[in-house]
């Protein structure tokens, strides 16, 4: 499913959280790691970063390729994640609109792959959580989920956020469709409030160690209605977020 994954390294502790994730998916999955290190116009350059990661994804036994560019930090690494199945990389913090710092949060808009939003700490990402809406991103995150939870054999939770479980329902209804074909067992929750919000009391609930989101809100839909909202779910979530375009 993953065969070449894309960490993004600044030097910051984020960045070293996501090649951490970025090594346990690739022993996973037996993936190549591409390090890739993006220097400002007038930034130091990324020598000592980029063989550190060398040196630490040899020694997990993985192939590993370095890559160093000069420009915009999300447009090169959109751009390097054209040629591997998902780039990984850190987040900020916690608690505020601040919490993805510019380079994730216009990464996660115009990367044409999945971005995994790593949290503070590695996960195993063996229960999966998936944010569904009915968009289009929307299914493509399920048919992602749904292709990795066959693998590593778990349950997927469903999650929708509808003042109406009725409504709610009917909209996860394609989901639980969808992973009932594939024999991949579901749990369904409809839950009031915003999507970051549904998604923040599921995962606590259930103990989820990654989340599977749409990367954009539906048109002519509500936004405090869908599960599309990826900056929004990010910000009430400490998990690896994978976040499909």
């Amino acid at each position: 499913m993953f065969t070449r994954l894309l960490v993004g390294l600044d030097g910051s502790a984020r960045a070293d959280q996501a090649l951490e994730q970025a090594l346990l998916l690739g022993r996973r999955f037996g993936a190549a790691i591409v390090a890739a290190h993006v220097r400002a116009a007038a930034g130091p350059p990324g020598a000592d970063v980029l063989e550190r990661a060398r040196r630490r994804i040899q020694a997990a036994g993985l192939r590993s390729e370095i890559v160093e560019r000069r420009g915009d930090a999300e447009v090169e690494l959109a751009a390097l994640a054209g040629d591997a199945d998902a780039c990984l990389v850190g987040r900020v913090g916690r608690g505020g609109a601040g919490d993805l710092g510019p380079t994730v949060a216009a990464l996660i808009r115009i990367a044409e792959r999945c971005v995994i939003v790593c949290g503070q700490h590695p996960s195993p990402m063996e229960s999966c959580a998936l944010a569904f809406d009915g968009g289009d991103t929307s299914k493509r995150a399920l048919d992602l989920v749904a292709r990795f939870a066959s693998i590593v054999e778990g349950t997927v939770h469903v999650i929708h956020a509808n003042a109406s479980r009725e409504a709610g329902l009917h909209v996860v209804g394609e989901a639980e469709a969808e992973l009932s074909r594939r024999r991949v067992a579901f749990v369904t929750h409809v839950e009031p409030g915003t999507p970051g919000e549904a998604c923040k009391v599921v995962v606590a609930r259930t103990a989820c160690d990654a989340l599977f989101v749409g990367a954009h809100v539906p048109r002519g839909r509500d936004s405090g209605a869908t599960a599309g909202n990826a900056a929004e779910i990010l910000r009430h979530t400490d998990i690896p977020v994978v976040v499909q375009p």
